[in-house]
């Protein structure tokens, strides 16, 4: 990725809806040819859906401002007004629509296929030509409705890569390296911290059906949740795995408190984080007194968590790698065939990535409520039963 960009502020307006048209039939040999004035046409909706090209919010960044066409004005001759274009915007898989000032969540992209298509803000409606308004008591209406306007929104987008399986540790743990071991990602690698400075993603290749993307991020250091580093920043883009993978680097003179650490942080960004399963790799065995430290690590987090999965490898030296497959590919099943949900309800992970290729994938439109209209409006548009009209 060239720019990466994982949030964006927006400002988004529907069309506004045609005005009506007052004219009258004026034809030779057609006396008091009464009125024929066509409606406004309807103003274009803002509409937003998912894109699996789409992989940043850098081009949405950038454009900020969206805006739908307005409706057309009626005509004579009982034509119509054109209707407003819709503004359709596209956003990767993964990203959250919240209001800019109340950061009130409107809508989550997560198991939406490319086909669906989220109606944010309708446009309004044309007005009435005045052919609507002729009666037995007034044969030529010189009035029309104008168009509803539209509605404008101002939006905070926020985007959270949807993976299976997400990397946490100190700069130069190996997570990089690991990541370039299971998959095609070619993350940058290089002996010093702070080499990954944007989330990668890599597919781990289970069988010839199932996959598992794993999603690394940048390195935490001790004081992240308070602002320090990186990595906190990019914490939000592991929020919906299913499980996490703890890199410790045993040959760190820090090794035996870095799992400690590591949790502290997670515990100071977000509870659910810490509260999911995860399995604790101890890196770079290879190294003298490497494999000693692993041992004690081990035992130290047996006493808390003995259901924990720790175990010692060297990425570099490709010992332990087979393990390290087979205890992401049981865990992620596991969490597929459960269903796991944070404290909030929401989802972590939906099983769509390590699922058969043929699987359908389950669609959740919770669409918005289409925009009332007050029924005591003195104005009329098309739709409206002209009975309940008071002229």
């Amino acid at each position: 990725m060239k720019q990466f960009a994982d949030e964006a502020i927006i400002e988004v307006t529907s069309g506004k809806g045609g005005n009506g048209c007052v004219s009258f039939r004026r034809e030779k040999y057609v006396p008091m040819g009464g009125p024929n004035g066509g409606d406004g046409g309807k103003g274009g909706d803002v509409i937003f859906c998912v894109k699996r090209n789409v992989k940043t919010l850098a081009n949405i960044r950038f454009k900020r401002f969206f805006k739908a066409k307005n409706g057309g004005d009626g005509q004579g001759w009982n034509k119509y007004g054109k209707d407003g274009e819709d503004v359709i915007i596209a956003l990767p898989p993964g990203t959250a629509i919240r209001d800019a000032e109340t950061k009130e969540l409107i809508k989550e992209f997560t198991t939406e296929s490319e086909d669906e298509q989220f109606v944010f803000l309708k446009g309004g409606n044309g007005g009435w030509g005045n052919v609507h308004f002729k009666s037995s008591t007034n044969q030529a209406p010189r009035n029309a409705n104008p168009g509803q306007p539209g509605e404008y929104r101002k939006l905070l987008l926020e985007l959270s890569i949807m993976a299976d399986i997400g990397l946490v540790g100190f700069p130069n743990a190996g997570k990089s390296s690991l990541l370039d071991a299971f998959t095609n990602a070619r993350p940058k690698i290089a002996p010093y911290p702070f080499t990954t400075k944007i989330p990668n993603l890599g597919v781990l290749r289970a069988d010839a059906e199932r996959d598992v993307i794993i999603a690394d991020i940048p390195g935490i250091i001790e004081g992240a949740s308070e602002g320090a580093g990186l990595g906190i920043r990019f914490l939000k883009h592991i929020s919906r795995t299913a499980g996490l993978l703890f890199m410790i680097d045993c040959s760190d003179e820090n090794c035996l408190t870095a799992y400690k650490t590591l949790c502290g942080e997670l515990e100071g960004f977000s509870k659910d984080l810490l509260n999911k399963p995860h399995i604790v790799l101890c890196n770079k065995i290879d190294i003298e007194g490497a494999g000693e430290k692993a041992e004690k690590i081990a035992a130290e987090i047996k006493k808390t968590e003995p259901e924990t999965k720790v175990i010692p490898v060297s990425v570099a030296a490709h010992i332990g790698m087979n393990d390290v497959r087979i205890a992401i590919l049981e865990l992620v099943t596991k969490m597929a065939g459960e269903g796991a949900f944070t404290s909030t309800g929401e989802r972590i992970s939906d099983g769509s990535f390590l699922s058969s290729k043929k699987k359908g994938t389950s669609l959740n439109p919770n669409f918005l409520a289409s925009r009332s209209v007050d029924e005591f409006m003195e104005e009329q548009y098309p739709g409206q039963n002209p009975s309940e009209s008071d002229s």
